[in-house]
């Protein structure tokens, strides 16, 4: 059997190995607007003839192609080409490379050459007129085009943001009165002052009240008892209602538009999941799992139980509705005016639903912002990040030694892993009290909120659980919190002398003055001869603006120790004398050279964070 000839052999020219990609061009890759992508492939042909490549691309509301020629990046015989694409807007771009035997440019080299060794050429230049004539019309018809690839462009704050969580019920400075969303308005400028750009709010839905939770995750035996938020729907409604002791739909705005005026953004908590109460129970119990003996399957984490729960069934034969049922809720909420969503366990729903979902959302609503709570494997969290989510929880919060966190940031922070994840550190959560925090004390806090804010451009904090340095877990070798909000209400104290709010706030304050803070691209480690302490630089492009820092994760010994400094990385001479201001409390320091000496007693600093002072 004949094997068919191709659609036109003409086509000479090979394009090869394009970067960036993420899984051969089946995923788009991801950037923020005004960035830009800097596209390179292998071109090639057979032979001698001269070769040129350009990168056709287009943005979010173009409807024809630019074209922009690509340059060749390696000397002759290594054949890589690139191009650099600016994404100025927020929206879906695409991009290819074409490239083709140009014969005339080939015509014209030769012609040179000729001339060069004294060779009559009148036939060559007529060859050359004729070439002209028709080079457009080969070059479109001689084309070897590549895939076309996508690029996913967020706004900014998906890739700088410092979130803050607290639970609403807990808001209320009255002990005996369920908070409110109009209590969590008067936290705006507490919240605002300590410089976080995010509010995020665990679900906000009507709580149901069958198997309801008490304090301590133990059954509900009071009826004041408030529930677990994640409990959701109840007679008062579902996923697009509020919880009545909260307030209304109307609270909820007015707390949006407040949120704005001071340039914060309300994030809401996103849980796939309904109560027995849930109207959808009723109405759609094709969406749930039936058990033989007719009940619902509720959630379970063998041997653990969660009864006040039911998960949704992905594989219900109703699954079309079902999805479209959930995407309803994100569009629901969009309209009353928040982008940014926080999404619990999207690893226990399928990748499928969630690539459908959020490039559905994001067709029409571009600047929003998904972040998964997908403290799962490596593979489905970097899976989630490739279906869309513009940010992920990460292991920040089990990485406790220096070796431990350089490894794991020198993965997260360099290509291919950047081209679709960005990751966002939280050194606690409402689920989480890492055993560093319950028994580091003050050293502990303060050394992971650093960590978390300078070495990702994304973090966030559970407060005021936080600040207030809250270290006592429900049990021995427990992460769970001793009467955690899951479960209760709680009141708090926000003007204890010895919170952490200070220097919470003189961080972002940090983070918002320096542009090396805001990224994650020229993350660069240190060497320094002690096994506690982690040295690591943030620079601009420009190196205009060098952050340096060095924190002790021994909590309770003073550490001192030798750094060794990549001048080169910093931008510094080799020999001559350098200052560095501290942006924890002022200090400044002159260094000379590569080799500077670092002290670090947890009781009096837990870290330097150096600004590399020019002159």
């Amino acid at each position: 059997m004949s094997v068919d000839l191709p659609l036109d052999g003409r086509r000479r020219a090979v394009i090869e190995n394009i970067t960036p990609r993420v899984d051969d061009g089946r995923f788009p890759v991801k950037r923020l607007a005004g960035e830009s992508v800097d596209v390179e492939a292998d071109v090639f042909a057979d032979g001698h003839d001269e070769v040129r490549a350009v990168l056709e691309w287009r943005g979010p509301i173009d409807a024809e192609w630019h074209e922009q020629d690509m340059a060749r990046l390696a000397p002759l015989g290594n054949d890589r080409w690139g191009a650099t694409l600016n994404v100025p807007s927020v929206g879906k771009y695409e991009f290819a490379v074409h490239a083709w035997v140009d014969h005339y440019a080939t015509w014209q080299h030769d012609l040179e050459k000729r001339i060069d060794a004294g060779q009559d050429v009148t036939i060559d230049r007529q060859i050359g007129e004729r070439l002209l004539a028709r080079t457009q019309e080969d070059i479109r018809d001689l084309r070897t085009i590549s895939a076309t690839y996508a690029v996913t462009v967020d706004p900014v704050r998906a890739g700088f943001s410092a979130w803050y969580e607290l639970f609403p019920r807990s808001a209320s400075p009255d002990p005996k009165r369920h908070g409110t969303l109009r209590d969590v308005m008067t936290r705006l400028d507490y919240v605002s002052g300590l410089g976080f750009n995010v509010l995020y709010l665990p679900p906000i839905h009507p709580i149901g009240r069958q198997f309801r939770k008490g304090p301590n995750n133990q059954p509900s035996t009071k009826p004041a008892d408030p529930g677990v938020p994640w409990a959701i729907g109840s007679e008062a409604g579902g996923h697009t209602a509020v919880n009545p002791e909260l307030g209304t739909l109307d609270d909820f705005d007015a707390l949006v538009a407040a949120a704005r005026a001071r340039d914060m953004e309300i994030a809401l908590d996103i849980a796939f999941q309904a109560s027995p109460d849930h109207p959808w129970v009723s109405e759609h119990p094709q969406w749930f799992k039936q058990r033989p003996d007719g009940t619902i399957q509720y959630a379970e984490n063998p041997p653990k139980k969660y009864q006040d729960i039911y998960p949704f069934d992905f594989e219900s034969v109703d699954w079309r509705g079902l999805w479209q049922g959930l995407n309803d809720v994100f569009r629901f909420w969009i309209g009353h005016g928040v982008t940014t969503f926080r999404v619990d366990n999207p690893h226990t729903k399928p990748f499928a639903f969630w690539e459908w979902c959020i490039a559905d959302i994001k067709r029409d609503h571009p600047e929003t912002i998904f972040l998964a709570e997908a403290f799962t494997r490596p593979k489905p969290m970097y899976r989630l990040a490739k279906a869309g989510f513009s940010q992920s929880y990460t292991y920040f919060t089990w990485r406790n030694t220096p070796a431990e966190m350089r490894t794991y940031l020198e993965e997260i922070t360099k290509p291919p892993v950047t081209d679709f994840f960005r990751p966002n550190f939280w050194p606690n959560t409402p689920d989480i009290l890492h055993a560093d925090l319950q028994q580091g004390g003050r050293a502990a806090f303060m050394a992971r909120v650093i960590l978390a804010a300078t070495l990702s451009s994304n973090y966030g904090i559970y407060g005021p659980a936080y600040e207030l340095m809250d270290a006592m877990p429900v049990a021995p070798n427990s992460e769970e919190y001793l009467d955690s909000e899951k479960y209760q209400q709680r009141t708090w104290d926000l003007a204890r002398a010895d919170s952490l709010a200070p220097l919470i706030a003189t961080l972002n304050g940090a983070r918002r003055d320096h542009p090396a803070l805001q990224s994650n691209e020229r993350l660069y480690f240190h060497d320094v001869n002690s096994d506690w302490l982690l040295a690591y630089s943030k620079s601009t492009a420009d190196g205009s603006d060098v952050i340096l820092a060095v924190v002790n994760m021994d909590y309770h010994a003073t550490r001192a120790a030798s750094l060794e400094l990549d001048l080169n990385a910093l931008g510094l001479p080799a020999d001559a004398p350098f200052v560095v201001v501290d942006l924890l409390d002022g200090a400044t320091y002159t260094w000379r050279g590569s080799r500077n000496w670092v002290s670090l007693d947890p009781e009096v600093r837990a870290a330097h964070l150096l600004w590399l002072r020019r002159p």
